[in-house]
């Protein structure tokens, strides 16, 4: 660990000195007056400085000589197209959709919605209302009418950019009428809203309110409508993203614009190991923050070719889509959600589609978004032969936490850790009264305060919800909401959410580690374990397996030795005797698992459909399963 703790203990030293000299990689229009300003746990970073997030992204990669580099590479698997962007191309379709929004009266600080599916378009919007100084919300595409409108009460856009439809393997879903039922719903009326026509599915536009994205976009060229970047602080709002499966009043989680840039920037090279030129694929969605850190402003602040795709991981065409955009674009690395590699696991277990393809170029895959369990990491290392490096971090966060520096020094991989604290991150694991525990024992997973360049400052219109969600619990720490352990090494090991740590007779036992179990026997693709209720131990786990495809054996069989091997491994303590086969995980559509809803469903509670989930009715097929094994009697 040389080199990283070399690091790691030059920014612990000197934090301020550390990020000052990390900044000196972005253009800045006026200099910091203060590299940091504290108060209350709250941090603001650079301080007086004035700078533009679009112009650090476009403009001054073409200023510099490099306007004819590839920027964007937007493939489709959906539509079986892909179409690229140099530097100079992105930044005039940028410019232009500024005007477009200036022109229809959207200045600095307005708020603009966009609720977009993955296409070109989305980012050149969110890279428009920067260079305006305007804070964009992009809102997941395809989300519930009224989950939309809490997001428009919430964030008062002047204008909502859209589309009139987005497209999921099998069916096309049409966005206008979400939207015009979302601004019904809604108190707060924008005064227009921009509407990208798709040829799958057309829409019709409301006179006076909508407008069609092309028209418009011709009418900014001919009037010669190409604003400049706008001069805005440091530390006012890039834009607003609300946190996934919220209720009540949306959590929306602010990011600045210098200290966001200081920080996805040094990650580009330090944590990815990605130069200028090179291609990076995040394969995620914009409506994310992984789509918004690491699809449209890390790659573009470091001069790379950033791959914007739409599509999944199998059924667009088969479980080889991954590969073939790989090659096709001479990716370098990949980022994407363990859940993407458990899909294509199980729908080709010895993963013989690997070899159709040509991956001479692609070097690391980083997984994160849910817990990279050892059997689906081993399973990728053996098909790709290349590093496969987890790592942790949140939407509030907006860059890695913990990961291993493949920029810095590669480290060695421990199956099951995301490896160490990244530098502006003194992650520790504390017990109620946020004492640190010792070693290898879990515990609440927190970072002492100040929260690095990058992380959120605040809630949107919502200080008091900032400290009360993040730093109440634990004082002089940001609660993080995971469980988990530091070993003596100091890797770190996310063993859970808060939450999922169940008490089973006064044990308390982390769900994540009986996954881990799951996960080893050959026939699982994936699995989930909740605490269930149980009016003796007051929790008992129960497993959900989803086996691989081609699994002929009686699925009774494969419950029995599930239930075997998580006893075996960590023994009968953990009270672990209920596993059912289940065709599929009710998830987010960011491939996050729906335990919270699955133990309301088993203890018989009230529960509603998440907004951001992906099939609702996987929801009734896990109460069958649990009916069957005897739970959700009241459900």
């Amino acid at each position: 660990m040389g080199q990283y703790r070399d690091t790691y203990d030059r920014w612990k030293r000197d934090p301020e000195g550390f990020w000052a000299d990390a900044a000196r990689a972005i253009v800045w229009s006026k200099p910091h007056d203060k590299v940091l300003a504290e108060v209350d746990g709250v941090a603001r970073w650079f301080v007086g400085a004035e700078c533009n997030t679009c112009w650090n992204a476009l403009d001054r990669h073409v200023a510099e000589g490099r306007g004819e580099q590839l920027a964007l590479i937007y493939d489709s698997a959906m539509l079986g197209k892909v179409k690229r962007f140099t530097y100079r191309e992105l930044l005039d379709k940028v410019a232009t959709f500024a005007g477009v929004l200036a022109r229809r009266g959207v200045t600095k600080g307005d708020r603009v919605i966009i609720y977009m599916p993955m296409v070109p378009q989305a980012a050149v919007a969110m890279l428009a209302c920067a260079r305006l100084g305007a804070i964009h919300s992009v809102v997941f595409g395809g989300f519930a009418a009224n989950e939309l409108a809490t997001r428009i009460d919430d964030a008062k856009p002047k204008l909502i950019v859209s589309a009139s439809c987005g497209l999921e393997p099998g069916r096309v879903i049409a966005y206008k009428p979400l939207l015009d039922k979302a601004i019904e719903l809604s108190a707060h009326k924008p005064s227009a809203c921009i509407v990208m026509q798709r040829e799958a599915l057309s829409c019709d536009l409301i006179p006076g309110r909508d407008f069609d994205w092309a028209e418009e976009m011709e009418k900014a060229r001919a009037a010669g409508a190409k604003p400049a970047c706008v001069a805005i602080a440091a530390t006012d709002p890039l834009y607003v993203l609300y946190t996934s499966g919220t209720t009540g009043k949306p959590k929306g989680v602010v990011r600045d614009n210098g200290g966001h840039m200081v920080a996805l920037k040094w990650s580009m090279k330090n944590v990815y190991g990605i130069n200028p030129g090179e291609v990076f694929w995040a394969a995620s969605d914009v409506g994310w923050v992984v789509g918004h850190s690491y699809i449209v402003y890390a790659p573009l602040l470091q001069g790379c070719t950033t791959i914007l795709f739409e599509g999944k991981p199998v059924g667009t065409p088969d479980a080889g889509t991954f590969w073939r955009v790989i090659a096709e674009h001479g990716v370098k690395a990949l980022f994407t959600a363990p859940t993407a590699f458990r899909a294509i696991k199980k729908e080709d277990p010895k993963a013989e589609l690997v070899r159709n393809y040509d991956l001479s170029k692609f070097e690391t895959l980083f997984l994160a978004g849910e817990r990279g369990d050892p059997d689906t990491i081993q399973w990728a290392e053996r098909a790709l032969g290349v590093p496969v490096i987890d790592h942790w971090w949140q939407t509030e966060s907006g860059w890695p936490m913990a990961a291993n520096p493949m920029g810095i020094e590669p480290l060695p991989v421990k199956y099951g850790s995301p490896t160490v604290a990244m530098p502006g991150y003194d992650i520790q694991v504390v017990d109620e009264a946020a004492k640190p525990v010792p070693a290898g024992t879990t515990g609440a997973i927190v970072v002492k305060l100040p929260l690095p360049p990058g992380c959120l400052p605040t809630l949107w219109q919502n200080d008091e919800g900032f400290h009360d969600s993040y730093l109440a619990d634990f004082p002089g720490f940001y609660k993080t909401a995971d469980a988990g352990y530091l070993d003596a090494d100091g890797y770190l090991y996310v063993m859970s959410r808060t939450d999922d740590i169940i008490n089973v007779a006064g044990h308390r036992l982390s769900t994540g580690g009986m996954e881990e179990v799951l996960a080893g026997h050959p026939d699982v693709a994936e699995c989930a374990v909740i605490g269930v209720a149980d009016a003796m131990k007051g929790q008992v786990p129960v497993g959900f397996l989803v086996v691989n495809k081609g699994v002929n054996r009686p699925m009774a069989e494969i419950e029995k030795e599930a239930v075997a091997l998580v006893r075996d491994k960590i023994g009968p303590v953990a009270a672990f005797m209920t596993a059912v086969v289940v065709q599929r995980l009710p998830k987010t559509r960011s491939g996050k698992i729906l335990r919270g809803t699955m133990r309301k469903i088993a203890d018989g509670e009230a529960w509603t459909t998440p907004a951001t989930i992906d099939d609702p009715m996987i929801l009734n097929e896990i109460g069958e399963a649990l009916s069957g094994a005897g739970y959700a009697k009241k459900g």
